[in-house]
Parts: structure tokens; sequence; C-alpha cells
């Protein structure tokens, strides 16, 4: 009994980490196959290592040089109730490829890579045109702007609530509707489907 119990938790391992593979693979985050990627086709190895890895919270084993940025130009309209603050977070970690004033292959200690970012990926140093991030998004803000759904008790459709499934440490970040890993396997990297706008919808009430 013991060796069945063995066998099939070794098999369940095995069948988990190539879903888990697989959801990456072929996603445009997959590198693998880039001309620029000469660490033996590895996917992961881009933005994270196993060793000597770059310590930095909200990034586990880091991997891939951040972007020297410090002060991208923010979204701003006089609807905006949220406090708008530079990048922070998990977002920076986006920012260090989306916009492309680092090179995509400066990772592991590299500095000197010549392919950057391009086309419909490459956000830029101005964000003025994109939805903001690393604001605070709470019960507080849902109270001053009526078009946000409290963030605490709003259901995200992932399970739990918009702040349990959705924010990171109380904040809007880039991960909030996009999943880096391609977890759900939707066109855009999109955390949940944004058919007949339901993704933007979780959060804002029109």
């Amino acid at each position: 009994m013991k060796r069945l119990y063995f066998f099939l938790t070794f098999a369940f391992l095995i069948v988990f980490t190539q879903l888990g593979t697989a959801q990456i693979t072929g996603s445009s985050h997959d590198f693998s196959a880039a001309a620029w990627n000469t660490s033996n086709n590895e996917i992961c190895i881009v933005c994270h290592t196993p060793h000597n890895a770059t310590i930095l919270p909200d990034a586990p084993l880091w991997n891939h040089a951040l972007s020297a940025v410090t002060n991208y130009t923010l979204y701003a309209s006089g609807t905006l109730n949220a406090t708008m603050g530079q990048p922070d977070g998990s977002s920076k970690l986006c920012l260090s490829c989306h916009d492309g004033t680092v090179a995509i292959e400066n990772y592991g200690g590299v500095t000197s890579g010549t392919t950057f970012m391009s086309g419909g990926p490459l956000l830029g140093t101005a964000l003025s045109n994109d939805h903001p991030v690393s604001f605070l998004y709470d019960a507080a803000l849902a109270g001053a702007d009526p078009g946000l759904q409290n963030p605490a008790t709003a259901l995200s459709g992932l399970g739990g609530t918009i702040n349990q499934n959705m924010l990171i440490s109380g904040r809007m970040q880039c991960s909030s509707c996009h999943d880096v890993h391609n977890g759900a396997g939707i066109t855009g990297l999109l955390l949940k489907s944004n058919s007949h706008s339901a993704l933007c919808l979780t959060c804002h009430i029109k």
C-alpha cells in the first residue's frame, strides 16, 4: 500500500509539473526558441533562476535586469480618485521589459543585450494612456468612486473577492489583470476572460 501511495504521489507530481509547464509553453512569454536565448532553450530562466538570484520582494528568485527609470509619466484624469505614485512591486518587474529601456536578454548578469520590446507589448515610459497601476484599491476608494466595486466584498469570479484574487497587498498591479504564466490560457495573458468586458466589469460598475 505504501508503494502504491508513493507511486501515485510521484505520478501526480509529474502530471502537475507537466501541466504547469504547458501553460507558459507556446505563450507570448515563451522565449525558449528566441535567437538570443542561449540558455539551452530554457523558458523560466529569462525571469527566474534557482541560483544566484536577485533578492526582491514580490519576485521569487528574480533573474532579469530591472529598469532604472524612476519617473514614469503617469495616468491622470479628472475622474481619478486614486492616489497615484510611481510603479512599484510586481509592476516594476513587468516594466523591466515592457518599458523598452532594458534588453529582453539582459538576464543572468548580462547587460549588453540588443533585443528590446517593440510593437503592441511596448508600453514605454509614458504610461499616461495605460490603465493605472500600483495604487491602493480599497473600500475607501470604492466609497469615493461609486463606479468601483468594493474589493473587500465584490467577487472576482476566480473563487474569492477582488482583494483576495486580484490585488497585491491591496494594490492594483499589472498582475491584477494579467497572468504572466498564462495560467488561464487566454490571449493577452489575461487573468480571466474579457468577453463582454467581463474582466473590466469585475471592478468597474458600468
